[in-house]
């Protein structure tokens, strides 16, 4: 396992986490350190999204499912995304990723009955030129451990809807 963590709780999370938790991330944990009170919850980190992609030896196939196409054909444009969100979704989540998501979840105030929020905090989200705010899913009350890790991978996969993938691309990014 990387050394860096996969989940950091939001009382953890200062700004300085932006590489690993993102934007919405690092904010929920500034207003949790400046006791703004926001529920209780954590992040699964940009470096487990990078621990899955590797385990399952999914970069390389995320890539070919994306070179050559034009992102100005929207036919082109809808096929890769559905390519690859198929990757992503067909993947299997690391047993010690999905232990350490669910344990976390277990300690939320409500245990495994807890409804939440899976969204994502994109760690190049609202950069200064450039603002991905909207472009991926969010999964509103999610209860349960295996529906949160589900959730938690759907959220990933969300991260190649067609206008993601367009507008990574007119801006640059890789």
């Amino acid at each position: 396992m990387p050394t860096a963590p996969h989940i950091l709780w939001f009382k953890d999370i200062r700004k300085k986490d932006i590489p690993s938790v993102g934007g919405k991330g690092a904010n929920l944990g500034e207003m949790t350190y400046a006791k703004i009170p926001v529920p209780d919850g954590f992040c699964v980190t940009a470096q487990a999204y990078y621990y899955f992609l590797d385990v399952n030896n999914l970069r390389e196939k995320i890539k070919e499912a994306l070179v050559g196409v034009n992102v100005n054909k929207a036919k082109e444009l809808n096929e890769a995304s559905r390519k690859v969100k198929k990757i992503i979704r067909s993947a299997q989540m690391p047993k010690d990723l999905e232990e350490a998501i669910k344990e976390n979840y277990a300690k939320m105030p409500h245990g495994n009955k807890q409804l939440v929020a899976v969204r994502s905090s994109a760690t190049a989200e609202d950069l200064p030129d450039a603002s991905f705010a909207g472009q991926q899913a969010t999964y509103l009350n999610i209860k349960g451990a295996d529906e949160v890790v589900s959730a938690v991978q759907d959220c990933w996969a969300s991260l190649f809807e067609s206008r993601a993938i367009f507008y990574r691309t007119e801006k640059g990014f890789d």
